[in-house]
Order: C-alpha cells, then sequence, then structure tokens
C-alpha cells in the first residue's frame, strides 16, 4: 500500500465527523488522480478502519490504527470464533443495547465484508448470470436474485446499460416481494427516495397499472426519472410530498408503500461509519417522523387494500413501537399477516424483522396492515 494511499485515507477519516465517510470518499476520489487499484485500496483501508473502529486506541497516530485495524480484520477472516462475545459488543456503540435484540450472530455479521445483490429483469436472471458471470443465485422466494462475486464495475457494463438489471440489496427485495402488488392495481410509493423500490413494484405489476412516487426531495425524483428511464419503466407518475397530512393526490390506492427514512442500523455492515455517528436521540426524532408518516398516508389506501411500513433499522422504537403507535391510531385497519412469505403460519405476525446475518444483506423491519371494507 503506497504512502499517498494512506495519506489520503487518512484524510477522509479526518473529514467524515460530520459528513458521511462514502460521500468524503466519492468527492476525494474525484479529485485525485489515483489508477482504479489505488481507488480500491484506499476505499478498502477507509471502510476497514471504520468497521474495527470500537477496538482501535484512538490515542495512538493513524498509521498505527490502520495497523490495528488490518490485524483484526485478518484474524476476523481467519477464525471469527476467536473473538469472544464480550469482544464483538465493541462492534456497537453502547445505547444499541436497551434497542435491538442483540445476537451473537448479529455481532459476527458486523464485521463482515457485505455482499453485492442485483435484481435481474424478471425471469431472465439466468441469462444474466451467464452474460456476467461470476454470479449465485439467491433465495427461492427471490427468482430474481443474485449474488455478484466478481470484480467488475457493474455501472459500465451494457446490461446495467440496457436496464438488464439493477443493483438492489436482498432485504429490499424482499420488501417489494412482501408488497405483492399485482399487474392492473393502482400504488403509491410514498418516500420513493431514487426509486429502487418503485422499479421492483413496477417489474412485480408487470408495468401495468399506475404507480405514484412522492418524495420531499426533488433531487432524488429526478434521479427516479434516469434510473426509472433506463430500466424502461413506465407505468409512473411523480409527485413531491412533504409527509404532512396534505396529500399529493386523491386518489385511492390498492396498497401504499412507506419506506420511511430511518436511523439505518439494518446498513451497519455495508455502511460501517454509521456505526458511530448514529445517536439514540436520532432514533427517537426519526420513530415521531416514521409515526405520522404512516398515520397520514393511510388515508390514501381504498378498502380492502394494503398499508406496508418498512425500514432498514432494527431499534425497537423505529420498528414495534411504531407498528404499535399506528396500530392503535388507525382503527380503520387491521394487522395483515404475509402470504407470500414461505412456510408461513395461520395467525403469523404481521410484523417481520429481516436480518442481516440471515439474508446475507440489510437488516429490515417490515409491518402490514389491511383496510377494513
Amino acid at each position: 500500500m503506497t504512502l499517498e494511499v494512506k495519506k489520503i485515507a487518512e484524510r477522509i477519516i479526518a473529514r467524515a465527523s460530520n459528513t458521511p465517510a462514502d460521500a468524503v470518499l466519492r468527492n476525494e476520489l474525484k479529485v485525485a488522480r489515483l489508477t482504479p487499484g489505488d481507488s480500491s485500496a484506499v476505499a478498502d483501508l477507509v471502510f476497514t478502519y471504520f468497521r474495527w473502529r470500537g477496538w482501535l486506541d484512538l490515542g495512538a497516530k493513524v498509521e498505527r490504527q490502520f495497523n490495528q485495524a488490518w490485524d483484526l480484520e485478518l484474524r476476523f477472516n481467519a477464525d471469527s470464533e476467536s473473538f469472544s462475545t464480550e469482544e464483538l459488543h465493541k462492534a456497537v456503540p453502547a445505547w444499541v443495547k436497551d434497542e435491538v435484540a442483540i445476537s451473537r450472530e448479529w455481532l459476527v455479521s458486523l464485521p463482515t465484508r457485505p455482499v453485492l445483490w442485483l435484481r435481474a429483469k424478471r425471469g431472465t436472471a439466468q441469462q444474466l448470470a451467464a452474460k456476467l458471470g461470476h454470479c449465485v443465485p439467491g433465495p427461492d422466494i427471490l427468482s430474481d436474485a443474485l449474488e455478484y462475486r466478481g470484480e467488475e464495475d457493474l455501472f459500465r457494463t451494457p446490461e446495467f446499460h440496457a436496464g438488464e438489471f439493477e443493483v438492489q440489496d436482498v432485504a429490499s427485495q424482499f420488501v417489494g416481494v412482501l408488497c405483492g402488488p399485482k399487474p392492473g392495481e393502482t400504488w403509491w410509493d410514498a418516500c420513493a427516495g431514487e426509486g429502487g423500490k418503485l422499479l421492483h413494484l413496477s417489474e412485480l405489476m408487470e408495468n401495468k397499472g399506475l404507480i405514484w412516487a412522492s418524495d420531499r426531495s426533488e433531487r432524488r425524483l429526478t434521479a427516479l426519472r434516469r434510473r426509472a428511464a433506463r430500466a424502461k419503466v413506465f407505468n409512473y407518475r411523480v409527485a413531491a410530498w412533504d409527509g404532512s397530512a396534505r396529500l399529493p393526490t386523491k386518489t385511492k390506492f390498492d396498497g401504499v408503500l412507506i419506506d420511511a427514512p430511518c436511523s439505518g442500523v439494518g446498513t451497519w455492515q455495508r455502511n460501517p461509519h454509521a456505526r458511530w455517528t448514529t445517536t439514540m436521540e436520532d432514533v427517537r426524532e426519526l420513530s415521531a417522523i416514521q409515526e405520522q408518516l404512516v398515520l397520514n398516508a393511510a388515508a390514501s389506501v381504498t378498502p380492502g387494500g394494503k398499508l406496508i411500513y418498512s425500514v432498514c433499522t432494527l431499534p425497537r422504537a423505529e420498528t414495534d413501537a411504531v407498528a404499535a403507535l399506528c396500530s392503535r391510531q388507525l382503527p380503520l385497519f387491521e394487522p395483515s399477516p404475509w402470504s407470500a412469505w414461505p412456510n408461513e403460519q395461520p395467525g403469523a405476525s404481521a410484523r417481520k424483522w429481516i436480518w442481516p446475518q440471515t439474508c446475507r444483506g440489510n437488516g429490515m423491519f417490515v409491518a402490514a396492515w389491511k383496510r377494513l371494507s
């Protein structure tokens, strides 16, 4: 590893105190004249540092901290069982123990390097895997999911530019399947962001029917339009929404998905820097926003329609607590257990946790209600 790589990595870490490390990394690499190999080395060093930050001597010189992080990484990759459960608790800040059902399996998942998941166009996963190579099929319930193990920059491939696949985490793909939209229905993706889940809903609807997409950020909605054009998705309409009781349309929907802003604890494997910047105060503030989003959006669900709440996080305040409050505040709705999930038993809960250690992707929480006729 060159001295220049270490210096750039050190600069990124110093600047990531108030800004997400991945954003600082992108900006630094734009101006640095590095080879692709050195750019990858910088990213690898930065994320290795944050994966193991809880173990490091933060009073030591940064180069010594880098060495400590690499030693821990090598030890973990050689034998994760050599870490005691007490040692593994260093992977998370102290406040987490009161909010998340911590297991050794979850703690082991956090320093593990994340998997890159793809979602192929419906029914084309085998053909796409043959074109790209280095692909492994995903879970049975996700017939279009592929785990990519190669090193090619997929965003430069002709298959990506032709709209043959999306880079989408496996847990987010589960959410689309759990929504279960049907061709010809009308849905609202109320917190659509840049459109990852909207594109999946459209695929499941065979590009038929209509999906309203809203977000408070016009920048994200502009990105959504670009992604939809590349993916050849046309059955959608865009409208800004700030999350208030003033809804963007009087349309009544067969299904409403609120993929709400959250603390992102479920993404800590992929985004280790956030482990050291997210606070319990963030969780409390976001839970209040999440409750209002669900309660306000519920007015748009037609009788017999679905209301789905999803977050890529795990604290109780943003998961069970939000679902329980919304159930109390929505007398016209009843919990709706999943019919799409394999081996689901009668009377099963309408709330589901998707854990990183079981799906090998992000952690998610999903709750569902049905509006009474």
